[in-house]
């Protein structure tokens, strides 16, 4: 039997998954641990196989109600910098990682301020914004693997990394401990690929670099301007970012969209299109909807965040989703896919 009073690093809490995510919706687990350092995580796990594992909580929809399951809360958030290989234990804050670089000179994921949650979800759905990627600079992770019982540190290149995807997504395979970062030690910014960011910092060509510390301020006045920044005073950041993906289709289905629909190239051909995009232009569901007096709706700054306007359920939150997923395939015939981990729910 695990024994929290036991383990060094280990503390047993009374909370609710409307406490651990930025949704603030979900009931309780049957008991959930608290972990501050690496081994204590594995042996919370060991003793745990089936542990749902929770970090910043910015990724996770869970069920209402009491939960027959067990949570395992990251809590170790050690950052170190050597040169410019950047360490950071999976409980770390993403943004403080993102800070802690940039103000120590190093370029590289600056585009990737001010994203919620832990640094160890990050290569678990290959995190992305504004043109970059953590595939980008992510060199390894540690895993414990828990069919093997085995921590290791494994390269980048065996996740699988693509488009909000790893090999670690969905699976429960390995529980994050660490990843390992290489960053540019000349302290400017991952090329700027990313349009509204480019236009916004006046970058004359695609593809320039600017000063880290000047791109990470542009991106996180561009992310609070759509409501992207966790604030827990503010119901409109009370969501888990954009909710769905950006649908990747062939060419013969992007043709079918109005001429003015965002495209974007993809692999093997295909097309990104825009779900935001869709779920307003298209679909007609605009910022704020279906109305004030709804306890869940969309974000009056950005139509792809699905917000917990503060006494909303993992129920109500799943029925606009449902509602959102729905319009935009009546009228257009593709499909939405959810971002946020499931957790005992479906549409």
């Amino acid at each position: 039997m695990f024994d929290s009073t036991q383990t060094a690093g280990t503390e047993q809490i009374d909370v609710t998954f409307a406490d651990l995510t930025t949704l603030h919706v979900g009931g309780s687990p049957r008991a959930a641990f608290r972990c501050t350092t690496q081994n204590a995580v594995v042996e919370a796990v060991q003793a745990h196989p089936d542990a749902l594992i929770v970090g910043g909580g910015s990724n996770l929809l869970v069920a209402d109600g009491p939960l027959d399951l067990t949570a395992v809360i990251i809590g170790m958030d050690r950052v170190t910098i050597d040169g410019s290989t950047v360490r950071a234990e999976a409980g770390a804050r993403w943004d403080d990682v993102v800070a802690t670089t940039v103000a120590a000179g190093l370029g590289g994921i600056e585009c990737l301020s001010g994203i919620p949650g832990s640094a160890g979800a990050t290569p678990v759905q290959n995190v992305g914004a504004y043109g970059a990627e953590i595939a980008d600079v992510l060199r390894r992770v540690k895993l414990f693997d828990r069919r093997s019982g085995e921590v290791s540190w494994v390269d980048a290149e065996s996740l699988d990394l693509a488009y909000r995807y790893s090999n670690l997504k969905f699976t429960g395979r390995a529980v994050v401990l660490e990843i390992e970062l290489e960053l540019f030690a000349d302290g400017l910014s991952h090329p700027l690929r990313f349009g509204q960011l480019a236009k916004k910092l006046g970058a004359s060509h695609g593809g320039e670099r600017r000063p880290a510390a000047e791109v990470r301020e542009a991106v996180l006045e561009l992310r609070r301007s759509k409501g992207m920044v966790y604030d827990p005073a503010d119901h409109d950041t009370w969501s888990a970012g954009s909710f769905f993906t950006n649908p990747i289709v062939t060419s013969a289905v992007a043709d079918r969209l109005p001429d003015d629909a965002p495209r974007y190239p993809a692999d093997d051909g295909q097309v990104k299109l825009s779900a935001a995009w869709l779920i307003d232009k298209v679909a007609g569901f605009n910022k704020g909807f279906p109305g004030e007096d709804a306890v869940a709706r969309l974000s009056t700054k950005h139509t792809l965040a699905l917000t917990n306007r503060g006494n909303a359920t993992a129920a109500d939150i799943v029925d606009l989703a449902r509602t959102i997923r729905d319009g935009v395939f009546s009228k257009t015939g593709i499909e939405l896919h959810p971002e946020p981990v499931w957790v005992g729910l479906s549409m």
